[in-house]
């Protein structure tokens, strides 16, 4: 019941300050929290409520800042992930860090009280598939935030030439609004311009790291990259963590399939399945969990197959590297 009790008072405290985007979150999680213990039809009701309440709210001020107009609408987009922390598969280092953020953002009224800023700045690197966007996804979850995913194509495409004054829209907005934002593919804006590309790039890049720099504690904002070689080194002392991602390894694969496939793979043997693992991603080892699941049901039959496993595994390699 602790954990019940939680989301009640999250919502309480959301309702009192006006935030309906974290109001209808949380009421969410209660919903996804009841469907998990088999209270399917009061979960139906929760999701029902929540959606009517949504489509007839009035146009408050809390709900116009949860969907963006103007220039801001081609900017981000709004989400409110369900994926949680116990989601993510990883080593200590980057779990424990991750536990970290979420209990200082939660305790941040203390931690500035005193004079500190809970950590709120986070750059995400490493291969791709390996968990940087979920992470985002769960901070939002943990903390019962929106997810606002900076459109970083529009941004440099559509407004270029007025880049920064954008960015300075974006970054408002993090001081306005509270909640997780990320900019996904980060090294198309914060690539190394020690070359000869200067002028526009470079001044993007300056206003980002100011902007950066000057952001509220109060908003999480993360940066994620596949490519941190090309990062500009300004870059790493203006965030207050780095997390690295890596591709898992044979055991955290085992979990990562095991999480997708549930009861499906009662007695599975691994001993053939590790070695077809290797150089898969988390999101690989999905995809192919997915497809192993798919055309066992579709044949009739109700538990996965080593073979079937590696069959997936196998197809899901050859078509990541073609």
């Amino acid at each position: 019941m602790a954990g019940l009790g939680e989301h009640v008072t999250a919502m309480v405290r959301s309702h009192a300050s006006g935030d309906d985007s974290a109001f209808y979150s949380m009421a969410l999680q209660i919903a996804a929290r009841e469907a998990r213990q088999g209270h399917h039809l009061l979960a139906d009701k929760i999701k029902k409520a929540v959606d009517a309440s949504r489509q007839g709210a009035p146009s408050s001020n809390v709900t116009k800042l949860a969907k963006p107009r103007g220039d801001l609408a081609d900017l981000i987009e709004v989400t409110h992930p369900e994926v949680s922390l116990k989601n993510l598969v990883g080593p200590g280092a980057l779990v424990d860090p991750l536990k970290q953020v979420i209990a200082e953002q939660r305790q941040r009224k203390t931690l500035l009280d005193h004079g500190f800023d809970p950590t709120h700045r986070l750059l995400l690197e490493g291969p791709p598939g390996t968990g940087k966007t979920m992470t985002a996804a769960i901070l939002a979850r943990e903390l019962a935030l929106p997810l606002f995913t900076v459109r970083l194509d529009t941004l440099l495409s559509k407004y270029m030439g007025e880049t920064a004054s954008k960015l300075r829209l974006v970054f408002d907005a993090v001081a306005e609004r509270r909640g997780v934002y990320l900019f996904d593919e980060f090294d198309a804006l914060g690539g190394d311009r020690s070359g000869n590309d200067i002028g526009e790039a470079r001044r993007i890049l300056n206003s980002f790291l100011v902007f950066l720099e000057q952001s509220s504690p109060e908003s999480v904002v993360i940066a994620a990259t596949n490519h941190r070689s090309i990062l500009d080194r300004a870059l790493f002392r203006r965030f207050d963590m780095v997390l690295t991602y890596h591709l898992p390894d044979k055991m955290q694969a085992r979990s990562v399939i095991k999480g997708r496939l549930g009861s499906l793979m009662k007695g599975m043997r691994w001993d053939n399945v590790d070695a077809h693992t290797d150089e898969l991603s988390h999101a690989d080892l999905v995809k192919a969990a997915e497809a192993a699941a798919k055309a066992v049901l579709m044949r009739g039959d109700t538990l996965i197959s080593g073979d079937d496993l590696v069959n997936a595994l196998d197809t899901r390699r050859m078509a990541s590297l073609g």
